[in-house]
C-alpha cells in the first residue's frame, strides 16, 4: 500500500512539473517576444518582464512558505494551478478586448502563486517518501527542469512565432489546468496539525525565523546562498562581454556557451540521478560550488574559445549538484511543519543577492576589468564553500531526520 502511494506521488509530481514547465517557458518567451514587438525593443519594458518574474520571490516567498506550512499541500497546489489558469484566461480576454499591457499580469500572478505551490510540493515529498528515495526523486525533478532549459526557449519561440500571443497564452492556461489534473492523483492530504493550533500568521513567521537561526546547518546554508548569489549575479549579465572582449568572437557566439551549459546540466542531472544515493547532499553542494568557483575564475582569464566552451560544459555538469544538494539539505534538516518557512527564508537570500549584484554589474564593469569581475565572483563562490565546511564535521544524525 505504501509503495502504491509513493508511486502515485512521484508520477503526479513529475507529471505536474512537465505541464508547468511547458506553460512557464511558453509564457517566458511569448511575453518577451510580444513585448519586444509592441515596444520596438524598449529596454524599460523588457526589464519590467524580469521584475514581474523576480519581485514576487522577494515579496511572497516567506509568506507563501508560511501558508504552505498551515495549509494542506495537495489542496494548495491544485488550487494554485487552477487560479493560475483562470488568471491566464482572464488576461487573454483582457488582451483581446483591451490593452496589450495585460500580458505582464500572466507573469506576475503565476509567479506569486508559485511561491505558495512550490514549498507545498517539497512538503508532500518530505511527508510521503522515505529519506533514501528523496534524493533520487529530486534528481529526476531537477532533470525535467534542465531539459526545459534547453528545449523551453525553442518551444516558446515556436508557439509565439507560429500562432501568436493569444494562442500562446491559451497554451499556458491549458498547461496549468493539466498540471492541476495531474495533481488530483496525489495521495490524500494528511491532517495538517498547524491548522488546529489557532496560531496567527505573524506568530508562525516569527517561529520560522527562530527555527532557522536556531539550527546551525540552516544558518550556514543561508550564508552559503548569500555568497553564491552575490557571485552569480555579478557575472550573469557579462556573458556577452566574455564572448566579445575576452574571446574576440561575434556576440552571436554567446548561444553556444549557453547551449553547452544546458547540455552539461542535462548530463549532470542524469549522472546525479543514477548515483544520488551514494553521495551526501552536503558533498554534492560543496563539489558543485568548488568546480563553479574554479570554472568562473578560468573563464575570466581565458582567451581561448575551446577552453571557455569546455569550462561552461563542466559548470553545467555540476549545476544539478548545487540545486539538488540545496533542496536535499533543506528537506533533510527541516521538520515537516517548518519546511515551507525554511524554503521561504533561504531561497530569497540567493535570489535577492543575485539581483543586487546583477543591478550593479554594468556599473562595476565600467570601473573594473572583466577579468577582475570574474575573479571576484570566483572568490565569492569560495567564500560560500567555506560556510559549508563545518557541515562535514557534523554528526550524521544532525544532517538527517
Amino acid at each position: 500500500m505504501l509503495d502504491l502511494i509513493r508511486n502515485r506521488l512521484v508520477k503526479a509530481i513529475l507529471g505536474s512539473a512537465l505541464f508547468l514547465q511547458t506553460g512557464i517557458w511558453v509564457r517566458n518567451f511569448a511575453v518577451l517576444l510580444y513585448v519586444m514587438e509592441r515596444t520596438h525593443g524598449n529596454e524599460f519594458a523588457i526589464s519590467m518582464i524580469y521584475v514581474a518574474e523576480f519581485a514576487p520571490i522577494f515579496i511572497f516567498s516567506f509568506i507563501g512558505g508560511t501558508f504552505a506550512d498551515r495549509w494542506r499541500p495537495k489542496r494548495t497546489m491544485i488550487l494554485c494551478d487552477v487560479l493560475s489558469a483562470v488568471s491566464v484566461f482572464v488576461v487573454l480576454i483582457t488582451l483581446v478586448l483591451g490593452t496589450w499591457k495585460a500580458v505582464f499580469f500572466t507573469t506576475i500572478i503565476s509567479a506569486i502563486l508559485s511561491q505558495f505551490s512550490q514549498p507545498s510540493g517539497m512538503k508532500l515529498i518530505k511527508e510521503h517518501l522515505p529519506a533514501e528515495q528523496i534524493q533520487s526523486v529530486m534528481s529526476l525533478y531537477q532533470t525535467i527542469f534542465t531539459v526545459f532549459m534547453i528545449l523551453g526557449p525553442i518551444l516558446g519561440t515556436f508557439v509565439f512565432q507560429k500562432f501568436g500571443i493569444a494562442v500562446s497564452i491559451a497554451v499556458m492556461g491549458l498547461a496549468f489546468l493539466l498540471s492541476a489534473v495531474s495533481l488530483t492523483f496525489l495521495p490524500p492530504d494528511r491532517v495538517n496539525i498547524v491548522e488546529k493550533t489557532g496560531t496567527t500568521l505573524r506568530q508562525e513567521m516569527v517561529a520560522g525565523i527562530r527555527y532557522v537561526l536556531a539550527k546551525k546547518i540552516l544558518t550556514l546554508l543561508g550564508l552559503c546562498f548569500l555568497a553564491a548569489g552575490l557571485g552569480g549575479g555579478l557575472i550573469q549579465p557579462l556573458g556577452i562581454f566574455l564572448v566579445t572582449e575576452r574571446l574576440g568572437l561575434p556576440k552571436e557566439n554567446l548561444q553556444w556557451l549557453l547551449t553547452l551549459n544546458g547540455v552539461g546540466m542535462l548530463l549532470g542531472g542524469v549522472i546525479v540521478m543514477t548515483s544520488a544515493k551514494a553521495i551526501s547532499p552536503q558533498k554534492l553542494l560543496a563539489f558543485g560550488m568548488l568546480i563553479s568557483a574554479i570554472g568562473v575564475a578560468v573563464c575570466g582569464l581565458s582567451t581561448t574559445p575551446w577552453l571557455t566552451y569546455l569550462v561552461h560544459l563542466l559548470m553545467g555538469l555540476v549545476f544539478p549538484c548545487i540545486m539538488i544538494g540545496i533542496n536535499m539539505m533543506i528537506m533533510q534538516n527541516s521538520d515537516s511543519q517548518f519546511i515551507g518557512r525554511v524554503n521561504g527564508i533561504l531561497m530569497p537570500l540567493y535570489t535577492g543577492a543575485m539581483v543586487l549584484t546583477m543591478s550593479v554589474a554594468g556599473v562595476l564593469k565600467q570601473t573594473f576589468s572583466l577579468v577582475a569581475m570574474y575573479e571576484v565572483a570566483g572568490v565569492l563562490y569560495i567564500i560560500g564553500l567555506l560556510f559549508l565546511l563545518p557541515l562535514f564535521h557534523s554528526p550524521k544524525s544532525t544532517l538527517e531526520h
